[in-house]
């Protein structure tokens, strides 16, 4: 076996250390004494993704004196919301209407203390939006507010972006930033007139995935879900012995 198939064969021996503390410092180095013959390296990969998928969810409120009010309203008013978003190029089995939840509306003192007295009711029912089609929901997201000049209280949430090819990326991600490993410790080897022998440990960071141009890290992993851009990063630390 050449030393590239015995570092990846040692690479993921050690796979259950995956969830090791990610070491943000890029190429670090450290060379034991001469005595130990070691050199460890750590090898780095990021890459920029694209969200492939899209969560939205846009709540609409009604409030009235009674129930009955409350919900006439909030039944006229959810048709039209799902309407909108059909015209907008959104299949029906892309969103779903939640239940409604309903909420006593009570008045308050000069003293900001919540009185017993009912003076009206409020009642919410909310719908998401589940889809691969990225652009065009984040966009819809943007513009449905434009239904409050139609007397509808239309809420609309931030979306959740998802890149849903992730688990591939991690494994290749992971296999470069091995790669990027010996590289290094290569290029240090020669550099000192060793040669590099076998893999002696090796220890794989967790994935950070942060908006575009971050560089958030954290021991369980960053997993951004605001960006519709995110940077992908790993690192992978690896100790081989010195010939």
């Amino acid at each position: 076996m050449d030393k590239l198939g015995g570092f990846f064969s040692g690479l993921f021996i050690a796979a259950g250390l995956i969830g090791a503390t990610y070491i943000a410092t890029k190429g670090a180095v450290e060379i034991k004494t001469q005595d130990q013959l070691t050199i460890s390296v750590t090898g780095s990969v990021k890459k920029r993704i694209r969200s492939d998928s899209i969560v939205w969810m846009g709540s609409v409120t009604s409030r009235a004196t009674t129930v009955a009010a409350a919900y006439q309203k909030l039944a006229k008013d959810m048709p039209i919301v799902t309407a909108y978003l059909v015209k907008k190029g959104i299949p029906q089995d892309q969103f779903q209407v939640s239940s409604v939840s309903t909420m006593e509306i009570h008045p308050q003192d000069k003293d900001g203390r919540i009185l017993t007295e009912v003076i009206g009711y409020s009642m919410v029912q909310s719908v998401t939006v589940r889809s691969n089609d990225v652009d065009k929901v984040a966009q819809v997201a943007r513009e449905c507010t434009e239904l409050i000049n139609q007397d509808i209280m239309l809420d609309s949430s931030s979306p959740f972006y998802f890149y849903t090819k992730l688990g591939d990326l991690k494994i290749s991600m992971l296999e470069e930033a091995a790669k990027d490993a010996q590289t290094r410790a290569e290029k240090i080897a020669h550099s000192t007139g060793a040669r590099l022998g076998k893999l002696r440990s090796a220890r794989m960071g967790v994935i950070q995935v942060n908006p575009a141009g971050a560089t958030d890290t954290s021991d369980g992993g960053v997993n951004d879900t605001s960006s519709l851009e995110k940077d992908v990063m790993t690192v992978v630390s690896a100790n081989f012995s010195l010939e």
